[in-house]
């Protein structure tokens, strides 16, 4: 009797460590649509619009922006100039544009970008 008593929480351990037990793993991926911006968006989370000045001409075709982030699909040796004072990752906290609002002349880049979300050096383009 006193050996069973002994063997009886050793065996209801492994009695319930064999039990297979179910277990549910899902994983979820929900990007959607552009934002519908007029002068481009940020190229990371979560894709605000930015405003007039911090992408450079390169990043439009004929007066479209081509996109950054998850929904650009230009060329892997892509690199555009950006303005990275528009940036709020460098203290911008101005304004951002409203929908219509009407193009500016002016840019001055400081930085290289490739849409990914990722600066780079100057010289590419």
């Amino acid at each position: 009797m006193r050996y069973s008593k002994v063997l009886a929480l050793p065996t209801l351990i492994a009695a319930l460590l064999s039990v297979p037990g179910s277990a549910l793993a899902a994983v979820s991926v929900g990007i959607g649509a552009a934002p519908n911006c007029p002068y481009g968006y940020y190229d990371y989370a979560p894709y605000n619009c930015a405003p007039y000045g911090y992408y450079g001409p390169e990043w439009f075709n004929g007066g479209v922006f081509i996109g950054a982030g998850p929904w650009f699909h230009g060329s892997p040796d892509f690199h555009g100039h950006v303005d990275n004072r528009f940036d709020p990752h460098h203290g911008y906290a101005g304004p951002h544009p409203e929908r219509g609002d009407k193009a500016f002349n002016h840019f001055r880049g400081n930085e290289m970008r490739d849409g990914r979300g990722h600066a780079g050096g100057g010289g590419h383009r």
